[in-house]
């Protein structure tokens, strides 16, 4: 089949505009931010944590009802207009209790994680860049940590200690920061041979500031991705740990906490009791982990054009 070449017109040509960039130029963090926000359950996620931290933080306000008042006469009530998630068997506001929970839920996890971070950045850090014999006893020292289960941990120092808010964290942050730690090792043993950082050290640069300045940079995706995955980690911990018992103690409430108080009730038919905090556990934790999985997508290199 033979096509007329009146079909073909050449384009025009201008001189101004036929070497110009038709593409935007986007930062590492502004193409990051475009994957996520195109990653429509990471942005559900994204949007159910900013909810919980302004419960947790101004939820208390929005109701008249305290956390730790008990009226007796109001025990058991179910969900109504005056007790939204009903009450317990001391009368108090399940509701207020959801609220103050999400507080000390959402303290230990964000404050366990940050721990976590600072310790593994400099742990992994150091025994990455080092290397060798350093590396060595330092990662085996990691091993053994990691065969000591956080249970008998939280035991130990609740004896020491005694139990309350601070050994929650102590006892999480005691072993949390070994998968940090190993993340940022290998991170920083595939980096440290790059160009830059032979250069670097060839200037004169010590390692501190080579870390600093050079390998974290460049690791710091990884390394965000790790933290929104050990914050809902965190949380379960304690809510576990509450569960049985080892976690906070009352006044002072927790989901966890309360979850232990309405698994009792549950065959008598509270069921708001369990389900509520429940919820809010499982609700929590899927939006990390979705934020974790979004951004894992959005800081991968291979998904770059």
């Amino acid at each position: 089949m033979n096509v007329p070449d009146t079909l073909f017109v050449p384009m025009s040509k201008n001189k101004g505009t036929a070497e110009a960039i038709v593409r935007i130029r986007l930062s590492f963090w502004q193409e990051a931010w475009l994957r996520l926000r195109a990653n429509k359950l990471a942005m559900a996620g994204l949007i159910v944590i900013i909810l919980m931290a302004l419960l947790a933080i101004c939820g208390p306000l929005l109701t008249d009802q305290s956390y730790s008042k008990q009226v007796l006469l109001d025990a058991n009530h179910k969900p109504s207009a005056l007790h939204w998630f009903g009450t317990d068997d001391l009368g108090r506001d399940v509701y207020a209790r959801i609220l103050y929970g999400a507080r000390i839920s959402l303290f230990i996890g964000l404050m366990a994680a940050l721990i976590d971070l600072v310790i593994g950045i400099i742990y992994g850090g150091v025994a990455g860049y080092f290397g060798g014999r350093i590396d060595n006893i330092m990662m085996r020292f990691v091993d053994l940590l990691y065969g000591i289960p956080y249970l008998l941990i939280v035991i130990l120092l609740m004896v020491v200690m005694g139990p309350g808010l601070l050994t929650i964290i102590v006892a999480l942050s005691a072993t949390g920061w070994i998968g940090m730690a190993r993340i940022v090792r290998g991170q920083v043993l595939s980096l440290k041979s790059s160009e830059y950082v032979l250069a670097a050290r060839t200037l004169g640069g010590g390692a501190g500031y080579i870390i600093r300045k050079h390998l974290l940079p460049n690791a710091i995706g990884v390394i965000i991705v790790q933290v929104t995955f050990s914050v809902p980690s965190a949380i379960f911990a304690e809510a576990f740990l509450s569960f049985l018992g080892l976690g906070i103690q009352p006044p002072l409430a927790s989901w966890g906490v309360m979850a232990n108080d309405g698994l009792s009730t549950i065959l008598s038919g509270q069921w708001w009791r369990l389900f509520y905090p429940a919820f809010f556990i499982s609700i929590t934790m899927l939006a990390f982990n979705l934020v974790g999985d979004g951004l894992q997508d959005a800081f991968n290199p291979k998904r770059r054009r």
